[in-house]
């Protein structure tokens, strides 16, 4: 098993990390050249800025069993494809149940856009947000790495 970040504009970065280290999962950052990562834990994959040039490669990476850690629905759809598990960074599961309802939400919304009467309300990820991702995802880390150590209040500390 291995995580791979799509983490152009991540704010979860370091809470995936810190959970992969302690159960000793490797962790593959990926960005574009129009950002600038660095990580002592993961490794760091810096793909030219063409459109969509991260989530090819990201895709290209991952295989069954591994997880996906995006915001992108397209590159979640991909990742299930493969047998994949992806997870948003607000802490919400993607699966075979509900990506093709989220695909056709962001297709609506995208010809919303385009219209004149649509407005764009969306704000940074809360601390609640980022606390909710980290509970979501570690919890099928432990389990994968080790089921009997399944304790969610280690994250309230």
């Amino acid at each position: 098993m291995q995580i791979f970040v799509d983490a152009d504009a991540c704010p979860v970065v370091r809470i995936v990390e810190k959970i992969a280290e302690k159960y000793h999962i490797r962790t593959t950052l990926l960005c574009d050249t129009n950002h600038v990562l660095n990580s002592d834990y993961s490794e760091v994959i810096v793909v030219g800025a063409g459109a969509d040039a991260v989530d090819y490669k990201l895709i290209s990476l991952c295989h069954k069993g591994d997880i996906v850690v995006s915001q992108d629905y397209g590159v979640a759809a991909m990742a299930l494809g493969k047998g994949a598990y992806a997870i948003h960074q607000s802490g919400k599961w993607y699966t075979d149940a509900n990506i093709d309802q989220m695909l056709m939400e962001r297709h609506l919304n995208k010809k919303a856009r385009r219209s004149s009467s649509f407005s764009d309300w969306r704000c940074r990820p809360s601390k609640y947000s980022r606390i909710f991702v980290c509970s979501r995802l570690y919890c099928p880390l432990c389990h994968a790495a080790a089921p009997s150590s399944c304790f969610k209040s280690e994250l309230w500390k």
